[in-house]
C-alpha cells in the first residue's frame, strides 16, 4: 500500500453559490486551480440530474483546465452515461439520487441494481474511464463491486460522520473491515462523506485506503480561512494519520 492518501477536493458547493445568483462568479473552475494548487490529489464534481449546482459546461471546462484528474459523479442513468462517455473523466463515481434530497443520502445499492449497472460499468470501462460505486462499508455491497468489476469504491462515511462514542467507534471498525476486504478482492477502497478537520483523521489512518473525497465542509470553511489554507489543513491531517 501507498503512504500518500490522495486528497479528491469536490467543487460543487461553489457552483451552488453562482447559481444562486444565476451569474458567472464564483467560478467553480478556479476553486479547483486553488484547491490543485494548495495541495489536492484530483477534483470531483457531481453533475446531478437537476443541475443544482455543476452544470454540463463546467465538466468541460474542468476538464480543459485542471491537470489532475476529474472525478465526475454521477447518477446510473442513459443521460448521465452519454455525458461521461462524451467528455470520458479519468473517474466516474456512480452514486445514488433521488430529486429531492439535500444531498446524497447513503450508498448505492449494488447489489439490487446489478443487471441495471453491469453494461453500464461496462461501457465506461471500454472508454477508459475508472469506474467507482459509492457504496456502504457492508460486504454484501463490496461482493457486489466485485461482480460488477469496478475497480474502486467509495465507502459512504456520514454514518461515521454523524454518530459519537461507541457508535461512531463501531462505524470505523465498519469501514476499516471493508476496506481490508475490498483490497483483499483487488478492489481499491476510498471514503467520503461529512469528513472535517475534526474527525477525518481515523478514516484517514486507515491503510487500505487510497483517496478521501471532501467538498462540503472545505467550502465552508472557506469562507472564513480562504481555499488554499483550508485545503492545505486537511492535506496536513490527512498526512500526518500517516
Amino acid at each position: 500500500m501507498s503512504s500518500h492518501l490522495r486528497l479528491g477536493v469536490n467543487i460543487d458547493h461553489v457552483a451552488t453559490i453562482r447559481n444562486a445568483r444565476g451569474g458567472l462568479y464564483p467560478d467553480p473552475i478556479r476553486a479547483a486551480e486553488i484547491a490543485c494548487a494548495a495541495g489536492a490529489d484530483g477534483i470531483t464534481a457531481h453533475l446531478r440530474e437537476d443541475r443544482r449546482h455543476i452544470i454540463d459546461e463546467d465538466i468541460g471546462r474542468l476538464i480543459g483546465s485542471i491537470q489532475v484528474p476529474l472525478n465526475m459523479e454521477m447518477a446510473a442513468t442513459e443521460e448521465m452515461l452519454a455525458i461521461a462517455l462524451r467528455h470520458r473523466p479519468h473517474a466516474a463515481c456512480i452514486v445514488p439520487e433521488r430529486r429531492e434530497e439535500v444531498t446524497t443520502e447513503g450508498g448505492l445499492n449494488a447489489a439490487g441494481q446489478h443487471n441495471h449497472l453491469k453494461p453500464m460499468i461496462a461501457r465506461l470501462a471500454d472508454a477508459g474511464i475508472r469506474v467507482s460505486l459509492f457504496i456502504e462499508p457492508d460486504p454484501r455491497q463490496i461482493e457486489a463491486a466485485v461482480s460488477l468489476g469496478a475497480p474502486v469504491v467509495e465507502f459512504h462515511t456520514g454514518r461515521y460522520a454523524h454518530t459519537e462514542g461507541e457508535e461512531r467507534a463501531a462505524e470505523l471498525r465498519r469501514i476499516a473491515d471493508a476496506a481490508a476486504l475490498a483490497a483483499k478482492n483487488g478492489i481499491e477502497p476510498h471514503a467520503g462523506h461529512g469528513l472535517t478537520f475534526d474527525n477525518v483523521q481515523p478514516i484517514a489512518a486507515i491503510p487500505q485506503i487510497a483517496e478521501l473525497n471532501i467538498g462540503h465542509f472545505l467550502i465552508g470553511e472557506a469562507i472564513f480561512e480562504g481555499l488554499g489554507p483550508v485545503v492545505q489543513r486537511m492535506r496536513q491531517l490527512m498526512d500526518d494519520a500517516r
